[in-house]
């Protein structure tokens, strides 16, 4: 029988059969975070949001973790030169037009992934992960001052919970919206746009507040979800934030549109039934009633 040249595809004749017309090029977003072995946060929780949304995910991995829904019993940071590599091979073939960075533990591995992006001139989302939804330090005390000098400046938008905005400003964290924007406004001072992540505070709602320059700041609020499966919720929200950035949307919009998504995958959560202890969201709600 003969192989079509085009597709690589045989007819039960024999005949090939054509392969069919090539569509446009996807948009592409690249994680720089560390991998989740339970599969609900870091890399894993990137690639599921990017998957979800359209968007082709590639990923530098910056620690290896053992960790479940209960708990992070190791930590391995990669090499400083293998996490460099690994930005250099992506955004040397790939078109990247967004990028999500999670877990950098370490001062150098901060240092080594501002560098390599030193002159990427797409979107980019920091989500300055300190500590595990179980309790564990995942940034070191000497790295939260290298990212806040090397990172949080060359970032299109940073997005910190409470606790995390109040280490890297070394104050107490805040549990009010007037407090939080309030922390917001001193971390936009360092250059990027801060959505401060509302999850942590206290209330029937939770608010998230967009603050840029020039603008009046946006506020995006979604009644307070009863839960206990929101392992992943910063990793997600940040991934969902760069893929509609690389889908073209402007930041605004891609706040809107990611915390529409994560609202939902966090209501979904529960169908899931993941691990014993905090379970993650659901991803690909959507996808998956489709073929329920």
């Amino acid at each position: 029988m003969r192989r079509d040249q085009a597709s690589g595809a045989v007819g039960e004749n024999g005949q090939g059969i054509a392969a069919p017309a090539r569509s446009a090029p996807p948009a592409i977003a690249l994680t720089i975070a560390g991998s989740d072995s339970g599969g609900g946060a870091g890399i894993q929780a990137d690639l599921k949001a990017f998957s979800a949304l359209g968007v082709y995910g590639a990923s530098v991995i910056t620690a290896v973790t053992a960790q479940n829904t209960r708990a992070v019993t190791r930590v391995h940071d990669i090499p400083v030169d293998v996490v460099s590599a690994q930005i250099a091979a992506v955004l040397d073939d790939l078109d990247v037009a967004a990028v999500k960075i999670g877990m950098l533990s370490s001062p150098e591995i901060v240092a080594a992934v501002a560098d390599a992006l030193a002159g990427f001139s797409g979107h980019v989302v920091l989500d300055p992960v300190i500590v595990s939804k179980s309790g564990a330090k995942l940034l070191r005390d000497e790295a939260i001052a290298a990212l806040r000098e090397r990172l949080i400046p060359r970032a299109s938008l940073i997005t910190p919970n409470l606790p995390e905005a109040a280490a890297l400003l070394g104050v107490d964290p805040v549990l009010d919206a007037a407090g939080a924007e309030r922390q917001g406004m001193q971390l936009q001072a360092l250059g990027p746009a801060v959505l401060m992540k509302g999850g942590h505070g206290e209330g029937a709602e939770c608010t998230d507040i967009l603050l840029r320059t020039g603008e009046a700041p946006l506020r995006f609020t979604a009644p307070r979800l009863e839960t206990a499966n929101t392992h992943g919720t910063g990793c997600t929200l940040s991934a969902a934030i760069a893929a509609e950035c690389a889908k073209g949307a402007d930041l605004a919009e891609a706040v809107r549109a990611a915390h529409a998504y994560l609202h939902e995958a966090i209501r979904a959560a529960d169908t899931l039934k993941v691990g014993a202890g905090h379970g993650p969201v659901h991803h690909f709600y959507r996808q998956w009633e489709l073929h329920q």
